[in-house]
């Protein structure tokens, strides 16, 4: 987690500034680069926090960080951005978004570790009279815009996805779902979209909501399931993401196990496993148009012109029963026959970033080097 979304081309910039700039932990201050791909100009140091949620899963430090930083830099060239990583500690954000508001920081881009308790925090800011555009991740409390993708239409394309390539083996046996994080409300959309696809066409043996997203956890579960299930009686394993699908991998080597699995985010190491079949498919969510709409908004938000009518077209209704205007983007079913034509074609990765020595035939199949 439609129509497809449109191709983009990840500038070679934003990719290296995510390689020099990685950062994790306590807050600190970074300027992002210049990069195009929008009209206009706003003057002013605003000031702006962007606060992520983890390290663990490759594409915030990769992806979302640097493109954000450079979106806000081509339209704000005297912006002030401060950087905050929590690692996954919803007590650390919380005293990250305390340290932003101290710094003055007019708005803030917030991707919730835990959607819940940062509730707190969000207010704070409102009462402050800062704004906060939720990431990635709908937070609870008055938040001022969401931009995310459709996170239940990704639960149905994986469910989807799964129950075509289970096929006629449905019967035979039962598959293991293991969902995300109990505190990110993506994983509780991306639970039901699945369910929806997949209940009453496949059977669920085992089912397991994985705190952290942690690729271990997922390993130890997907363990467990097949010693309880007994390994020939899996058909198919629903993973929500591709850093669990990894774990989930290892625990189906060990048992000599070769089924269906699916994921999510096109991680790197995910498509060398799409490509030689021991994971069938991921989402592929195109970083750029989610980051660009984020920074356009909150640019916007921090020269007082208000949310976009015309990026936030949609509503979205938080775990606090809040209306947020939202910028919803499609996300695209990534197997082995459209690699070449979304993750390279689009820039994501190179081929000689994907078909390293133990890829290199599976590249050559399908016409990739």
């Amino acid at each position: 987690m439609k129509p497809g979304p449109s191709r983009i081309v990840i500038a070679a910039a934003a990719v290296t500034v995510a390689l020099t700039l990685a950062s994790c932990g306590s807050a600190k201050q970074s300027t992002g680069s210049s990069g195009g791909g929008a009209s206009g100009s706003a003057s002013g140091a605003i000031k702006i926090g962007l606060l992520l949620p983890e390290t663990k899963t490759t594409r915030y430090e990769q992806f979302d960080k640097p493109l954000i930083e450079a979106q806000i830099k081509a339209i704000a060239p005297n912006a002030q951005i401060d950087y905050y990583n929590a690692n996954q500690d919803a007590t650390t954000q919380q005293t990250q978004v305390d340290t932003a508001l101290t710094k003055g920081n007019q708005v803030l881009i917030l991707d919730a570790v835990d959607a819940k308790s940062i509730q707190s925090s969000v207010q704070k800011a409102h009462d402050a009279g800062v704004k906060v555009v939720a990431y990635d991740r709908l937070a609870q409390g008055p938040v001022d815009a969401y931009v995310s993708f459709d996170n239940r239409k990704v639960g149905v394309l994986q469910g989807e996805a799964l129950v075509k390539a289970v096929g006629d083996k449905a019967s035979a046996g039962k598959i293991i779902m293991i969902n995300g994080s109990p505190t990110d409300p993506n994983a509780a959309e991306f639970k039901a979209g699945a369910h929806s696809a997949m209940d009453g066409k496949l059977t669920i043996g085992k089912e397991y909501d994985t705190p952290n997203w942690d690729p271990n956890n997922a390993n130890q579960e997907a363990a467990a399931a097949i010693t309880a299930l007994g390994a020939p009686n899996v058909v198919g394993v629903y993973s929500a993401n591709d850093g669990m699908a990894a774990g989930i991998a290892t625990a189906l080597k060990a048992a000599n196990l070769s089924v269906p699995l699916t994921g999510q985010d096109a991680q790197l190491d995910a498509v060398q496993r799409i490509l030689v079949g021991t994971q069938t498919m991921s989402i592929y969510k195109p970083y750029k148009p989610e980051a660009t709409a984020a920074a356009d908004i909150a640019v916007a938000l921090a020269t007082g012109k208000g949310v976009p009518t015309d990026k936030a077209t949609a509503t979205s209704t938080s775990g606090s029963d809040h209306k947020v205007p939202s910028v919803l983007i499609t996300p695209t079913v990534l197997v082995k026959d459209n690699i070449k034509d979304t993750v390279v074609a689009d820039g994501l990765y190179t081929a000689a970033q994907i078909c390293t020595p133990d890829y290199a035939a599976a590249c050559a199949e399908i016409g990739l080097s």
